[in-house]
């Protein structure tokens, strides 16, 4: 049989049983340790228990199980098994799981918590790909997850096991993870654990699981464990920069952030309170890790950084050929992607891998320019982009300047047709904890300080909060119901 993440996992526990794979705080401030062979043990018996409880080979098995060890053992049990792994978020309970599990088209459905765990079969959900499921079945499925649907209705993204050994070894070739590393993991692993967990793993590296994501309990955590990478969104970043102890990151050596666009002004604290740069990856669930700020964080952290050595990347014009010379912030294509480790498949509709990627790659949907220096920075969603009379901008940058109002906690920016000027841009805002709604006229000033006219909202709307999608990030091209105009 053709090796798995797995195997490669239980290799390095066979080499270093005793070496720490999991490190999991407790609130008392203690902790404890899962080593590589009590990991490898667990997952077996896990697999085992699974097999005999009528588990097939790319049987579909959704898992719901906390945050911890509990939902790794699990998760590998799963793949180890055989079946194809889908997690499933904590708070997918009663109607939500089932029209999950509908739209999974699960077969089984594991729920683990800290008591124990138990195991359901599901009524025959039918194939996925028009042929009794032989089409699914032959990727050797190992994954299946949802995108986070922020403009569009949420695709289920299939990973093969050739596929999961593909990205961690391209993501690890900039990353390099070692047995040395002790990973500090704060993200749901719901949603990130392929190019993260299963990579940490695979290289022998110890994950590091703070009881909770509360900057002082990470921190102490952290300088106790002798943390050397931080893998986290800016919202973590941010909540770090904001701690006023002493302690500090002297260990770490990399600290990564994902899942959403990292800002300026976060990297900066966090830099001046800790000496350290925060590197932006972008993570696209149908890729893997094809680009990562390693050389540039410190003097320009918002870029994206240079595509890693196993891939490439280029933008796309609208007429569909590489955009060609320089680009520039006003001059964006599309970003559109190459290598190892891309999607085997959508679920529903069915779709394989040829049909999407070719004849230009992975197109992300995503606008974005290089610099002088080969650094990729993001521009914004093409569905988020606004065409006022001919000119062409993206909310996003808008909201890159709303959001340093201090009366403004957060921004979304989207386009409203317009019968003369095609599209105007118009602002939700949701305001600062303790500040009063600031008046029109002060959003406007504040914009026009640092933006060309026509990329000034022409209307602002206080809200109570902004949608979201179920992984936080902002929900695109759907407006508030009922905001309040200012």
């Amino acid at each position: 049989m053709p090796l798995t993440v797995v195997d490669r996992i239980v290799e390095r526990a066979a080499r270093a049983p005793d070496h720490p794979a999991l490190q999991v705080g407790a609130a008392d401030g203690t902790s404890r340790t899962l080593s590589y062979g009590e990991l490898a043990g667990n997952l077996d018996a896990h697999a085992k228990r699974l097999v005999a409880e009528g588990l097939r080979a790319g049987d579909r098995c959704g898992l719901r199980a906390p945050q911890g060890a509990g939902f790794v053992e699990w998760a590998l049990g799963i793949l180890a098994a055989g079946g194809c792994l889908v997690p499933v978020s904590d708070d997918h309970g009663g109607p939500a799981f089932a029209a999950f599990a509908e739209r999974a088209r699960l077969h089984h459905v594991v729920e683990a918590d800290g008591e124990g765990a138990t195991f359901r079969s599901l009524p025959d959900p039918g194939a996925v790909d028009g042929a009794e499921d032989a089409g699914f079945r032959a990727l050797r499925p190992a994954y299946l997850r949802f995108t986070s649907g922020t403009t569009h209705r949420r695709k289920g993204v299939i990973l093969g096991h050739d596929a999961i050994l593909a990205r961690t070894a391209a993501a690890n070739r900039a990353l390099a993870i070692g047995p040395g590393d002790r990973v500090m993991w704060l993200l749901p692993m719901a949603h990130h654990f392929v190019v993260s967990i299963l990579l940490y793993l695979r290289y022998g590296a110890t994950v590091l699981l703070p009881a909770s994501t509360l900057a002082r309990t990470v921190l102490e955590f952290a300088q106790r464990q002798q943390a050397t990478v931080f893998y986290a969104s800016p919202h973590h970043y941010r909540l770090l920069a904001k701690d006023t102890s002493d302690i500090g990151l002297e260990s770490v050596r990399l600290a990564v952030s994902t899942a959403e666009g990292l800002r300026r002004e976060v990297a900066e604290a966090f830099a001046q309170r800790f000496g350290l740069p925060v590197a932006q990856a972008l993570g696209i669930i149908e890729v893997g890790l094809p680009v990562a700020n390693l050389g540039a964080a410190s003097e320009k952290p918002e870029a994206l950084g240079r595509p890693l050595p196993d891939y490439e990347v280029w933008l796309r014009g609208e007429d569909g050929r590489p955009l060609e010379g320089a680009t520039s912030p006003e001059r964006t294509g599309e970003i559109c992607i190459r290598g190892p480790g891309t999607l085997d498949a959508y679920l529903d509709p069915w779709l394989p891998a040829a049909q999407v990627l070719e004849p230009d790659g992975f197109r992300t949907g995503d606008q974005g320019w290089f610099d002088a220096d080969g650094d990729l920075h993001l521009a914004g969603r093409r569905a988020n982009r606004i065409s006022m009379a001919g000119m062409k901008f993206f909310g996003e940058e808008v909201e890159a300047v709303l959001d340093t109002h201090p009366a403004v906690r957060e921004s979304r920016v989207f386009a409203r047709e317009h019968p003369h000027l095609g599209e105007i841009p118009v602002a939700e805002i949701v305001v600062a904890k303790g500040e009063a709604a600031p008046d029109r006229k002060a959003l406007v000033a504040h914009c026009r300080g640092a933006l060309p006219g026509y990329k000034v909202p022409r209307e602002f709307r206080v809200v109570e909060a902004l949608a979201r999608t179920s992984t936080g990030k902002l929900r695109r091209g759907d407006e508030e119901s009922s905001p309040t105009p200012i």
